[in-house]
């Protein structure tokens, strides 16, 4: 039937061209998002706006791009048809024609991101193995005799190094061992410059740079054979290799970085206008310190020249104190014998009216004479009565009282008393003592102690 195609989409919903177009913005934003994509500008233009407009394009295809001015401003490079560039960048749709297209956010020259990879792998190993560390570095020299140069003779950083040194110490020896700081084997000869350098040990720093310029330009640079060098330099290196911004592996590994090869002149030589001035200002100092002390010390003079006299009128003013002294002491003296004679008559007096009355004490001291000789002859009587005692009781326990009551001491040969007879055995020499005497006897028989009682 005819009108048969036309039934089969009525259920179907029917959708706008914007909000096709809305939906698939939504869903290549939200599947694809942030991307990295290389590729060669065309087509480039720059609306009064500041936007960026062009064709990002490779073999096989191409699409939009659209750089924003707030980011466009930062790319650090001016953009141009035919340059081979990579972008961070949304893909997105542009509603109001349909068109697919990318966002950039930020752009770089093709080739830079294999060249930061590199730089990035390179400083990360190199720190790792302590290549960077703070406490290998060495303070620059505060007044060194010679500087050393490494660069090209053909930039611009010798010049602006040269000048610096000449206006900040004009007396300061400059040597120059000239490399080549760009391109291939630039590496090579700027190493072997710093060993040249080393080995004639003609100058107290080294200054190792170059100016400005893009990474490719200072890639010498980052290259491990000039931060060998750099570390195994006995002199202390400043590195000054481009501009403030730019960072590079010769940077980390020196003693000290300089943002310019001109910082860098700066910060090795010392700067004549400064110490001239806290020269002037130190012997300014000097001069009023001396002024001051000088018065100081002509005063004093002044005061000691007032207070200085002659000898001879010194020495009678002496002689006029000495009498006048002598004076006072003699008056003082008959002053002081007067008063002790007169202390002793009156200690003469009461001794003499002492003398003549009994002393008060001495009734006291009879009677306790009288006490003392009494209780003495107490205490020897009582004392001769426990001596007594003592004596009787001695006698009773003295064994020579009870051998003289016809007891005898009987020994054993080792010397011991026999008190036991079953541990005699018969036949064994005995030792008696007596009153009076000794005597040697032999067991014919024991009987033990129940036996007699029995």
């Amino acid at each position: 039937m005819p009108g048969t195609a036309s039934l089969r989409g009525l259920g179907q919903p029917v959708l706008s061209v914007s909000l096709l177009v809305a939906s698939a913005r939504a869903a290549l934003e939200r599947e694809v998002g942030l991307v990295w994509v290389a590729g060669e500008i065309s087509g480039f233009t720059r609306a009064a706006s500041g936007h960026c407009y062009f064709k990002l394009k490779d073999a096989a295809a191409q699409v939009s791009c659209v750089f924003f001015r707030h980011k466009a401003q930062h790319a650090g490079f001016a953009l141009r048809d035919g340059l081979a560039v990579e972008l961070r960048a949304a893909a997105t749709m542009y509603e109001a024609r349909g068109e697919f297209q990318l966002n950039v956010e930020t752009i770089r020259l093709a080739g830079l991101g294999a060249l930061y990879e590199q730089f990035a792998r390179l400083k990360a190993r190199l720190e790792a193995a302590g290549w960077f560390a703070e406490e290998r570095k060495r303070p620059l020299p505060d007044f060194p005799r010679a500087v050393g140069v490494v660069t090209s003779t053909h930039g611009a950083a010798l010049h602006d190094i040269l000048t610096t040194l000449a206006r900040r110490w004009p007396a300061l020896r400059v040597v120059i061992y000239p490399c080549t700081v760009q391109g291939s084997g630039a590496a090579a000869e700027i190493a072997a410059a710093i060993r040249a350098a080393n080995a004639r040990r003609e100058v107290d720093v080294l200054i190792v740079g170059r100016g400005g310029g893009s990474i490719e330009d200072l890639w010498a640079f980052n290259e491990e054979a000039v931060a060998q060098a750099v570390l195994d330099s006995a002199l202390p290196v400043v590195s000054a290799v481009g501009h403030e911004t730019d960072f590079t592996i010769c940077d980390f590994v020196a003693d000290v970085r300089a943002a310019t090869p001109t910082a860098a002149a700066a910060q090795v030589a010392p700067d004549r206008a400064a110490i001239a001035g806290h020269a002037f200002a130190l012997a300014g100092r000097l001069r009023r310190v001396g002024s001051a002390a000088l018065e100081q010390r002509m005063q004093r003079v002044d005061h000691l020249s007032r207070r200085l006299v002659h000898p001879a009128a010194r020495l009678a003013r002496q002689g006029e104190d000495a009498t006048a002294l002598a004076t006072r002491l003699a008056r003082a003296f008959g002053h002081r014998l007067a008063a002790l004679a007169g202390r002793v008559d009156h200690q003469a007096q009461r001794l003499r009216s002492q003398l003549r009355q009994p002393p008060p004490a001495a009734a006291r001291l009879t009677d306790a004479n009288a006490r003392w000789s009494r209780a003495g002859a107490r205490a020897i009587e009582a004392a001769t009565a426990r001596i007594a005692a003592a004596e009787q009781a001695l006698a009773h326990l003295n064994p020579q009282s009870v051998l003289d009551r016809g007891y005898a001491i009987v020994t054993r040969a080792d010397g011991s008393i026999a008190r036991d007879a079953a541990l005699l055995a018969v036949s064994e020499a005995l030792a008696l003592r007596l009153a009076r005497g000794s005597a040697t006897a032999s067991v014919t028989a024991t009987r033990r102690a129940d036996d007699d009682a029995v």
